[in-house]
């Protein structure tokens, strides 16, 4: 029987990146005692429907979690998965194209290519600690890899083998101001996988039921970034007010956080840069703010201004994972 199932995964430590919480999902499995393996897009071509590097978590009776297709090809994989928990040995590369007959019965009819490496949860293929040390490492902010070697279907830790994973720490936004726009960016940032924060230490402005139950902090910025900013951090400056946005713009610039922004016309942007500039950061560390923020689309009202940010954050995103 081939079943899905929600990932109930902890969220507290993974966030809600899907492929960590895929890798938490297989590890709850196997420590309850079930049989599991874990495939893992390693190849792609033209037109896949799912990224490399992307998870599906296939217990021994057919209970999956993640994607490697969108649904095209799981089917089988979940099959050979099976096999593979079964027999306790063995792993397989899966390769399906255009030209395949499987591939097109399931519906990989879109011109692409993947190639699927399928592994045992096992000490002698990919050592159930290794998902452990991952989602230790991830929910503590750091990066952490696994590599595999297709050959021989065994796994270890970091970037000594001829296929790596990387997993970056769940990304979080930590949005200065409860205002108009912040109402819209926090559905935004769920929506994108973000884990969202809003911070605001004016009592008008912080009210839980603005935000749909979202718990607010009402610290001073300062104080509610302190040690809560990583390498998959973004902070976005919303108040307006230098009292409150320029004490969050400093503490994300001494912070190694990918993506730093504040609102404002380019005029208030440059009194801004005056004023971090006199409490001694550079030239190269004020260009890491984005300001205005957001990408020129040419928004108006907040729903397309949060739009803008989210776009500019997903691409600041993306290209900090390819530097």
């Amino acid at each position: 029987m081939v079943r899905n199932v929600n990932q109930n995964a902890d969220l507290t430590s993974v966030g809600r990146d899907e492929d960590l919480t895929t890798l938490a999902t297989a590890l709850a499995w196997a420590q309850a005692g079930h049989g599991v393996a874990i495939a893992t897009v390693i190849t792609t071509w033209g037109s896949a429907p799912r990224r490399e590097g992307s998870h599906l978590a296939i217990r021994a009776d057919g209970l999956f979690a993640g994607s490697v297709s969108g649904g095209c090809v799981e089917a089988d994989v979940i099959l050979a998965a099976q096999d593979m928990i079964a027999a306790q040995a063995g792993h397989a590369v899966l390769d399906y194209g255009v030209a395949d007959t499987v591939a097109w019965t399931a519906g990989l009819a879109c011109g692409g290519r993947i190639a699927i490496l399928v592994q045992r949860l096992a000490d002698d293929a990919l050592p159930p600690p290794l998902l452990a040390d991952v989602l230790a490492a991830t929910a503590a902010g750091r990066m952490a890899a696994i590599s595999s070697d297709p050959a021989t279907g065994r796994a270890g830790s970091g970037d000594g083998g001829p296929f790596v994973r990387r997993y970056p720490p769940p990304r979080r936004l930590f949005i200065i101001g409860a205002v108009h726009i912040a109402q819209a960016l926090v559905p935004l940032a769920n929506a994108l996988g973000v884990v969202p924060a809003v911070i605001d230490p004016r009592g008008l402005f912080a009210a839980d039921a603005r935000f749909g139950g979202l718990e607010l902090d009402r610290r001073w910025p300062d104080e509610a970034l302190a040690g809560a900013l990583n390498p998959a951090s973004a902070v976005v400056a919303l108040t307006h007010d230098p009292k409150i946005d320029d004490v969050a713009l400093a503490a994300a610039l001494e912070s190694p956080a990918y993506y730093i922004a504040a609102l404002g016309s380019r005029k208030n942007h440059a009194g801004r840069l005056e004023r971090l500039a006199a409490q001694g950061f550079g030239t190269t560390e004020l260009a890491r703010i984005h300001g205005p923020a957001g990408l020129a689309i040419g928004a108006t009202g907040p729903a397309e201004i949060a739009l803008s940010i989210a776009a500019q954050m997903t691409a600041a995103w993306r290209s900090a994972l390819v530097a």
